[in-house]
C-alpha cells in the first residue's frame, strides 16, 4: 500500500516529527518550491531525502491560448532531477491569460480544444523527456459542452498519450454540481492510465453545491468512491489533500490510516477474486 500526504509550509513542523513508514510519499506543488533558498530550502531538502516526491503543478496553464511556458517546464525539470521526483502532474484546466487567473478554470468540451490541449501536452513531455499525468478537475461553469466531460478526458490522454491524476473527490463535487452518477462517471474515464488517487474534504455551500476546497475531512461518500476506484485500479498510490484549516497532524494521519485500510482491503478483495477463479 502506499499512502501520501500533501506537504505544506503550515505543515512542515508537525511533518518533521513524522517516523519512518508514516507516509509512503508527500506532494508539493512544484511553482512553490523552485526558487526558494535559505533555511526552507534546507528543511524541504530534509523532507525530499526521506520521501518520493510526487510534484502536482498549478501555473502550467494547459488549456490557455498563452504560449507555454517553457522556461517553467525546464525549470520544473531541474527540479525533478535534483530531488529525484517520480511524477509531475497538472490540472486539465487552464488558468492565465494575459495575466495569472489565480484559478483553474474548465476548458471547453470541444474537438479544438481536444486538439489544443493535446499539441501543448505532448510539447511538454517532449521538454520533460517524460509523461505528465492530467487531473480530472472540479469545475462550477460548463462553457461550449460539444462533447460530455469524460469523452473530453478520454480523447486527450489518449491523444496525447499522456497519464491521469484520478481525483475522486473532484468526481463526487461535480456530481452533484453537475447532477450525474458519480460511479458511472468514474467507469467511463481511461482508468488504465491511471498513476496515482486524489482523495480530499470539500465544502457543503448548498444541497445542490458544493466547493473543491481541501479544508475539510474526507466525507463517507468520497471515501466510497475511493473504494470503487480501487475495484477498478487497483490499491494505487493515494495521496489525502489538505491545503489549509489544517487539524492535528493525529488527526490527518488517522485519514492517511484509512487510506491504507482501503487499499488493503482491495488487495484482499483482489485475491479472494483470483482464488475463487481459479476454484472454477
Amino acid at each position: 500500500m502506499t499512502a501520501g500526504l500533501g506537504l505544506r509550509r503550515g505543515l512542515m513542523d508537525s511533518l518533521s516529527t513524522l517516523t519512518e513508514g508514516d507516509l509512503d510519499f508527500m506532494e508539493v506543488a512544484p511553482e512553490n518550491w523552485i526558487a526558494l533558498g535559505g533555511r526552507l530550502k534546507r528543511q524541504f531538502r530534509g523532507f525530499s531525502e526521506r520521501y518520493p516526491i510526487f510534484l502536482h503543478g498549478l501555473s502550467l496553464n494547459i488549456g490557455g491560448l498563452a504560449p507555454l511556458d517553457e522556461a517553467l517546464v525546464l525549470a520544473i525539470k531541474a527540479f525533478m532531477s535534483e530531488h529525484q521526483c517520480p511524477i509531475y502532474s497538472e490540472h486539465l484546466t487552464y488558468c492565465s491569460d494575459d495575466g495569472h487567473l489565480y484559478d483553474l478554470m474548465p476548458i471547453p468540451f470541444t474537438e479544438e480544444a481536444v486538439k489544443h490541449v493535446v499539441e501543448r501536452i505532448k510539447r511538454v513531455q517532449d521538454l520533460l523527456g517524460r509523461r505528465i499525468a492530467l487531473e480530472n478537475a472540479s469545475y462550477y461553469y460548463a462553457p461550449d459542452q460539444r462533447m460530455s466531460e469524460s469523452e473530453f478526458i478520454n480523447a486527450v490522454i489518449n491523444e496525447a498519450d499522456c497519464d491521469l491524476l484520478l481525483d475522486v473527490n473532484n468526481i463526487f463535487v461535480n456530481s452533484i454540481n453537475h447532477n450525474y452518477d458519480p460511479y458511472q462517471f468514474l467507469g467511463s474515464l481511461p482508468l488504465a492510465r491511471a498513476q496515482y488517487i486524489h482523495v480530499a474534504g470539500h465544502y457543503e455551500e448548498a444541497e445542490d453545491l458544493r466547493v473543491d476546497t481541501h479544508g475539510s475531512d474526507v466525507i463517507d461518500p468520497v471515501w466510497n468512491l475511493l473504494k470503487a476506484a480501487y475495484q477498478h485500479c487497483g490499491p494505487i498510490p493515494t495521496l489525502l489533500e489538505r491545503d489549509f484549516n489544517f487539524p492535528p497532524v493525529g488527526e490527518l494521519m488517522a485519514e492517511v490510516a484509512t487510506i491504507r485500510q482501503l487499499q488493503q482491503q482491495s488487495k484482499l478483495d483482489m485475491v479472494a477474486g483470483r482464488s475463487k477463479v481459479l476454484s472454477l
